[in-house]
């Protein structure tokens, strides 16, 4: 059977043990307007790119009695997210544009500000909070190679713009580079590939991470970034937790083919796992409080956790899979299979028959 990523994901609500988790590490904060405050404009335009192309976000206009009062707490709400709350850094920066995203399930608001003097600009993101999503970014946070910078009050999430080129932007115009360095590239996938499996990220198509290209004096360095998580441990098959498997990733799948071979596959995967366990022991105190915050949760309807259960059981031929309740449950026992005790042989890459996603 195909493997099929539900229509639209439901949107699960903070609970108790998730929220002590935010404010024990400070990702709780009173911030001086919520989600529902951006809902007050009065009037859209759709927003076009530099090629004149419908980027389907619209810019959004406040009416001028609210327009000061909302911009000036959108600049105090990103001081809290770059600087701690110092508000010296808000004295040569203005809002320049605020957009929403109207065909997403939950309507993201992006703020672009900007400096006065040097016109550098950024962007950040307000959003209903959602619990996965939640997860998911203290996850990246504590188990892959980037920081991550989030807040919460009450029911809004605020995240930092995560830069770099979209990976279905990447694919389309700069896989025939001249510059472009195919091993490196294919490397970095193989190793984004395994982050997303051993902490069970879904739904890593193309249009839901960026390529970060870093020049270096002698060679281009790439890191592929996750920015869409809302698919954290919702699923319920192994498959969707493999971005190899989603089509629109086929032609950096192409560039391993060409330049890897499988015992190079199995080194690279070898190497991630491995610095996944370091990052786990280094941190194990906080990833060990927010497992136990997400075991004790409801983030995923239960057919997706018996459904994945059984999956997981099978690759790992471990049956302790099929007799987790929750979500929790099942990426303490992914995180397991790290330990040397609990070491398996990673996916095979590419799979050999692979499922239509």
């Amino acid at each position: 059977m195909a493997a099929m990523i539900s229509k639209k994901k439901l949107t699960y609500p903070i609970s108790d043990s998730l929220r002590k988790y935010l404010e024990n590490h400070d990702r709780e904060t009173r911030l001086p307007l919520n989600y529902s405050d951006l809902l007050r404009y009065d009037n859209s335009i759709p927003l076009y790119d530099n090629k004149g192309d419908d980027t389907l976000w619209e810019t959004v206009f406040y009416p001028q009695e609210d327009m000061k009062e909302i911009y000036q707490s959108l600049k105090k709400i990103y001081s809290e997210l770059k600087a701690a709350g110092d508000i010296g850094v808000m004295q040569h920066l203005f809002i320049d544009r605020v957009d929403i995203c109207t065909y997403g399930n939950t309507q993201p608001f992006r703020v672009r500000i900007q400096n006065r003097i040097n016109d550098n600009f950024d962007y950040f993101y307000i959003k209903n909070a959602d619990a996965s999503r939640i997860y998911g970014l203290e996850l990246e946070h504590l188990l892959s190679p980037n920081r991550i910078n989030y807040l919460v009050d009450g029911k809004t999430l605020v995240e930092e713009h995560i830069a770099g080129i979209p990976g279905d932007k990447f694919i389309k115009d700069h896989l025939k580079d001249n510059t472009l360095n195919e091993i490196r590239l294919a490397k970095e996938f193989v190793k984004f590939n395994e982050r997303c499996f051993v902490r069970l990220l879904g739904d890593m198509h193309s249009s839901n991470f960026v390529i970060d290209v870093t020049p270096d004096f002698e060679e281009i360095h790439y890191r592929i970034r996750a920015i869409d998580f809302d698919q954290q441990s919702y699923e319920g098959r192994r498959s969707i937790y493999l971005p190899q498997y989603f089509k629109q990733n086929n032609p950096l799948i192409e560039l391993g083919l060409r330049h890897m071979t499988p015992e190079t596959v199995r080194q690279y995967q070898k190497e991630e796992r491995s610095l996944i366990a370091n990052r786990v022991k280094s941190a194990h105190l906080a990833i060990d409080e927010l497992l136990d915050a997400m075991a004790s949760d409801h983030i995923s309807p239960t057919d997706n956790v018996i459904s994945l259960g059984e999956d997981l059981a099978r690759f790992y031929g471990d049956k302790r899979f099929k007799e987790c309740r929750s979500m929790g449950d099942m990426l303490k026992l992914s995180l397991e299979q790290l330990l040397p005790s609990g070491a398996v042989t990673p996916p095979s890459f590419p799979p050999e028959n692979p499922p239509d996603i």
